[in-house]
């Protein structure tokens, strides 16, 4: 018999992670009509207050607001003495998280971006470049002298055509989805057996509340009966350690959301001006450090939060994001001081200190790593196949009965076979690359050659960078629960084709990451949800929320400027996406139709060779060292979210993992401590989400009183 094989240390921390749940081995559907009421209830209460929490500091409803349906609709079965099943809720919460989807910059459904598009084409950033603003085809955004913009009316039918296009968008986007994404789960998730550490946050959330009711009504009791049977109650309460942390998170997020969102939006009822108790989004220190810390962004985010967040989150992955945020607190200076980061200049705060240096030197060092980041991903992933592939040609020699690793490991779970994934996402391909080129063809100087060049282009992208950056995240999200992009292939591409004019970069071209599908699919196979019951939830649940989104992005903008004074977040951070957006797009703006030199705009000279070269050598040299000294790869990744993001929000998800793995899981163990905080941030977002739909209730029943005629 041969000796088992000695596992790394980076192998038993993705084993430790992968085994908090154990797989089920039978499924069952769980969607049905209480998945369409919430979907509803979700889209009617839910999702306006999520467009003005957005609009107002930032804040995102999403998880919270999902939580709030999936607590409210199992709070009313067991009113009506029924019991809702596991795969019931996390149909029920996936359903909720579709319709609460959004970004930074769009919160509030897929109708957003028409608000932003609006606003960018007249922005001062894209007034300030020649040209450019006559340059944005109405097929995107009507004119900026057209009804539909001075008097901000999405019903007007200058979008049609806009608003067409993004349907289809979105339509051919969840087809893709499910095709592409199912995929790379297949490959990450049963081939590779990677841990997804955050799948489990989902999970255990919706069955800590079914585990409540199930130890309830056990050996198929009666759910009337035990209802009113108080001694079983009790001893199936003391039986839910899952719930009493669910409940316990809520209790903790309704107390810190009380005062980081209720005082304010109680106080801008009352009083001419909101008191924030607590800065948002963060406190911004960069002028007040500025002597010490030249052209160094710095702040700390105040929310409970990121801390119970950076618990759950693997420790390595954490590490790797604290050496990132340290290296690049030691190198600003560093950099100003050698007269690389050239545009700064003291007395700006995070937002343009941060542009200005990307622009000088951390995009082009992001470009580097993110290239690093996808070779040594590709390598490592090659590496794991290859061990995968061996320890079933041993299976093999031991049993009689074929084992293929493309096989699914579970009956009944909703697997169809790969090659229909593969040729329908190929179909849906074709077909946007179809409506690129009629989208194209009659464009400002369009020449043939150079639209030949851009439909290749297009095949490639969809056909090659797709599948690479989408199997690179769901690896990403498999291993440390982070994603990543690799920036600017896109804008490479246009450039290198000779492309002139901007309508290029507005294209519905089929470009997009399903990496995240991936850890969607882990989520409810965790849960015992056959994967069909998704698709059925996303047919009902796409549709009702770009109808509501559109209307009520039309009330809020018909009433209200955006961005302005009354919505403070998106005024400052939608003029910096502008900033970003002319500076790209100047990459091949032409005001007279000339060839554009790329290294002469503004956008050239933001790429230096040499530091994409160091970006790349850095990290895979960092790759090469952790491999040598045998820590775990999740240090990389979370290097690499490091190195994009603000510090202010790492500080405290750094504090989160350093208590997690020094005190908690000291003093109660690793696995309790790792299967109990995914459920109590889980209850810690349904407190903060119902504090915010509380306070923003009072906010629009205030204003709608105000704007009455009696």
């Amino acid at each position: 018999m041969s000796e088992p094989v000695k596992k790394t240390l980076s192998e038993k921390e993705l084993d430790l992670y992968r085994n908090i749940l154990v797989s089920p081995t039978e499924f069952e559907n769980g969607f049905g009509w209480s998945t369409v009421l919430g979907i509803v209830f979700c889209g009617l209460v839910m999702l306006p207050g999520s467009i003005y929490l957005g609009l107002m500091n930032g804040g995102r409803l999403g998880p919270a607001a999902a939580w709030v349906t999936v607590i409210l609709f199992n709070e009313i079965a067991r009113r009506a003495l029924k019991t809702m099943k596991k795969q019931q809720l996390v149909v029920l919460l996936h359903a909720a998280s579709v319709v609460m989807a959004a970004n930074v910059l769009f919160p509030g459904g897929p109708c957003a971006q028409l608000v932003f598009r609006a606003y960018l084409a007249g922005s001062e950033a894209i007034r300030n470049v020649p040209g450019m603003r006559e340059a944005i085809p109405e097929w995107w955004t009507p004119k900026s002298d057209s009804p539909a913009i001075t008097e901000r009316n999405l019903l007007h039918s200058a979008w049609l055509i806009p608003i067409s296009l993004l349907a289809f968008s979105v339509f051919i986007g969840l087809v893709r989805r499910y095709t592409l994404g199912y995929f790379f789960f297949r490959l990450t998730s049963d081939v590779e057996n990677l841990p997804f550490p955050m799948a489990s946050v989902n999970a255990q959330g919706a069955m800590a509340m079914a585990e409540a009711d199930e130890s309830s009504t056990e050996d198929g009791e009666d759910p009337g009966k035990a209802f009113f049977d108080k001694q079983h109650k009790d001893t199936g309460k003391k039986k839910s350690e899952r719930w009493r942390f669910f409940s316990l998170g809520a209790v903790m997020g309704i107390a810190f959301g009380m005062i980081q969102i209720g005082i304010p939006a109680i106080t801008k009822v009352l009083l001419d001006k909101p008191i924030f108790l607590i800065p948002l989004p963060w406190v911004d220190t960069t002028v007040m450090t500025e002597s010490i810390l030249p052209a160094t962004p710095t702040g700390i985010a105040l929310d409970l939060g990121i801390i119970l967040l950076g618990m759950v989150l693997p420790f390595w992955a954490v590490m790797g994001t604290a050496f990132a945020v340290l290296l690049k607190i030691a190198m600003n200076p560093i950099l100003y001081k050698m007269d690389i980061l050239k545009k700064w200049r003291p007395g700006q705060d995070t937002i343009n200190t941060t542009f200005n240096n990307e622009v000088d030197f951390w995009m082009s060092f992001m470009m580097g790593a993110s290239l690093g980041l996808l070779v040594v991903s590709i390598f490592q992933s090659i590496r794991d196949a290859r061990k995968k592939m061996k320890v079933i040609r041993e299976q093999k020699k031991t049993s009689e009965k074929r084992l293929s690793p493309w096989a699914p490991p579970h009956p009944g779970r909703g697997d169809y076979p790969m090659w229909i994934a593969g040729a329908i996402y190929t179909a849906t391909s074709i077909l946007m690359v179809f409506v690129c080129y009629l989208l194209l063809k009659d464009a400002k100087w369009m020449s043939p050659a150079i639209l030949l060049n851009l439909l290749i282009f297009m095949g490639v992208y969809t056909m090659v960078y797709n599948p690479l950056i989408s199997y690179l995240n769901a690896r990403l999200l498999g291993i440390a629960g982070q994603r990543i992009n690799i920036p600017y292939v896109k804008e490479a591409a246009f450039v290198l084709s000779g492309a002139r004019g901007i309508d290029i970069w507005m294209m519905p071209i089929p470009w997009a990451n399903y990496g995240h599908q991936a850890q969607a699919f882990r989520t409810v196979e965790l849960t015992g949800t056959r994967f069909w019951s998704l698709v059925k939830t996303e047919l009902v649940a796409i549709p009702l929320l770009f109808i509501l989104s559109f209307a009520f992005w039309a009330f809020i903008w018909k009433g209200n400027e955006i961005p302005s004074s009354a919505f403070p977040y998106a005024q400052r951070v939608w003029e910096i996406q502008a900033k970003r957006t002319a500076l790209q797009w100047s990459a091949t703006h032409s005001p007279d139709g000339e060839d554009v030199d790329l290294w002469e705009t503004e956008f050239g000279k933001a790429i230096h060779p040499k530091v994409v070269t160091a970006g790349f050598l850095t990290t895979t040299g960092i790759f090469a060292l952790v491999a040598v000294l045998g820590l775990p790869a999740m240090f990389c990744y979370g290097m690499i979210k490091g190195f994009g993001q603000f510090p202010h929000v790492l500080v405290l998800e750094i504090v989160g993992a350093l208590i997690a793995r020094f005190i908690l899981r000291k003093k109660y163990g690793a696995q309790r401590v790792m299967r109990t905080m995914p459920t109590l941030v889980a209850g810690y977002y349904t407190g903060v989400g119902l504090i915010a739909m509380a306070t923003i209730a009072l906010d629009l029943i205030v204003k709608a009183v105000s704007a009455a005629p009696f």
